[in-house]
Formats: structure tokens, sequence, C-alpha cells
């Protein structure tokens, strides 16, 4: 059932004990992994993202057995792990910054700064070459976004960004910001569309977790040497959009 779906038979209320048991769950591991991958520093950054990996894969059993919620993917093929790639992908509830992490290759993810602040948590997310960026010097978070964006493609990662910049609504797609196409435009390596209807089952800023499927597409490479930043971030958002609709 989604959120957005009331009706006299809703049963929305008995998940409050699922949500109970699955924020427990991820608040007690992300403590002890968080741990594990600031001591993993002094170890390679395959074995921190493994680490990472596993955990993303306890808290999707949990996500299942606890909540009902599960997922479904299209488009895998598109993956190529042998070529990076800068992954654009809607951004709508927490349920993709963890999935994400299990589903896909080996990836830097940008996150905001005030993540940081958040101790060990936060610090471990820098054990996992993420790119951190202030959202309110937008030249300064574009020039860290290119160049680490940049070093990251070439050691053989793929970068993942949301440029809607923040969470939007149950099938709300906002505005793209151009980060994502720029670090494609400039690098020269290729863009992946991702779109997903967490938020219909693990809604932003609320508690509850809903059973249900989340379906997440994976779009055909987009690719762009020759092309304007203006024109790789239409073509993304229009597909990402065009994908939410059918999942309509």
């Amino acid at each position: 059932m989604t959120q957005q779906n009331t009706s006299p038979q809703d049963t929305r209320h008995k998940n409050y004990i699922g949500s109970t048991l699955l924020f427990l769950g991820i608040f007690s591991t992300a403590t002890i992994v968080g741990i594990l991958l600031i001591l993993g520093m002094l170890t390679t950054f395959k074995i921190r993202w493994q680490i990472g990996h596993a955990w993303c894969a306890i808290i999707g059993w949990m996500t299942k057995v606890f909540c009902g919620l599960t997922y479904q993917v299209e488009g895998l093929e598109h993956i190529n792990t042998e070529q990076p790639a800068i992954l654009l992908s809607n951004h709508q509830s927490a349920w993709e910054t963890l999935a994400l992490r299990y589903i896909l290759p080996p990836h830097s993810v940008v996150i905001k700064r005030e993540l940081l602040y958040l101790p060990i948590w936060g610090w471990s997310l820098l054990t996992l070459k993420s790119i951190v960026i202030n959202r309110k010097n937008q030249r300064a978070a574009l020039r860290a976004l290119l160049e680490k964006g940049t070093k990251y493609l070439n050691e053989g990662l793929f970068v993942l960004v949301f440029p809607e910049g923040t969470r939007a609504g149950v099938r709300d797609v906002l505005k793209f910001n151009i980060g994502g196409a720029m670090l494609a435009c400039k690098s020269g390596y290729p863009v992946i569309p991702v779109a997903h209807n967490a938020g219909d089952y693990w809604p932003r800023y609320s508690f509850l977790k809903y059973p249900g499927v989340i379906k997440l597409k994976i779009g055909p490479v987009i690719e762009s040497k020759g092309r304007k930043a203006t024109d790789i971030n239409a073509e993304a958002e229009a597909w990402i959009r065009q994908a939410m609709k059918e999942m309509d």
C-alpha cells in the first residue's frame, strides 16, 4: 500500500512495530559499521566498500522482514562494470541512499557537508570516497564535484549524483542541477539515468515504512563526448520523468 492510497481498510497503523524495529536496527548497526569503516582506513578502499555493501544488504533484509518492503530492478544490463559512468538518480527518500550502494557497482556519492557533523556516521562516509559539497557555495560545490568526480572516475569508480539536490515529494521530479551533467561533459564519461518510486513506500520525513515493491529502473547510457552539459542534463531528466510516469 502506498502513502497516498488511503481508505477505510487502511492498515498502515500496523507498520509502527516494523518501522520501529527497522529504526533500531539501522541505528545500532550503523554505529558499529561506522567504527569499522573508520578503522578500515588502515586497509584498502575495496575492503571498506565491502563492509558498507554488506551493511546495506543487512538493512535491505531488515526492511523486507520488518516492513514487508522489497524492490524490483529493471535495466541492470545497461551497467557495464568495466566502464565507469555518472549515475543520475531522482531522490525521494533514504531508501535509495542505502539500496543503491548494494545494487550498483562501487561508486562515490555526492553528499552535503552537513552530514559530516554526525559523529561516527558522518565521518565514516569520508572513508568511502564521498564527494562532499557545500550547497551554500555553488561555485565551490561544482569545483569539488568536477575535481573529485573526475579523479574517482579515472580510478574506475562510478559517481552517483542526486541532481535534484534534495528529496522530492511522491511522484515529483524537481528541476535538475547541472553539476552531474557538467562532470560528464568535462570528463567525457557517459551518464546513466536511474529512476525509482521509493517515496511511495519510504516517504521523506516519515517514520513509517509501508509494505510493497519499490520499482527501480536503470536507463540506457547517455553519451557525453562532444555534447553540451545542458543537453545531457535535459536528456537524463526527460528519461527519469518519463520513467516515473510509467511507474504510475
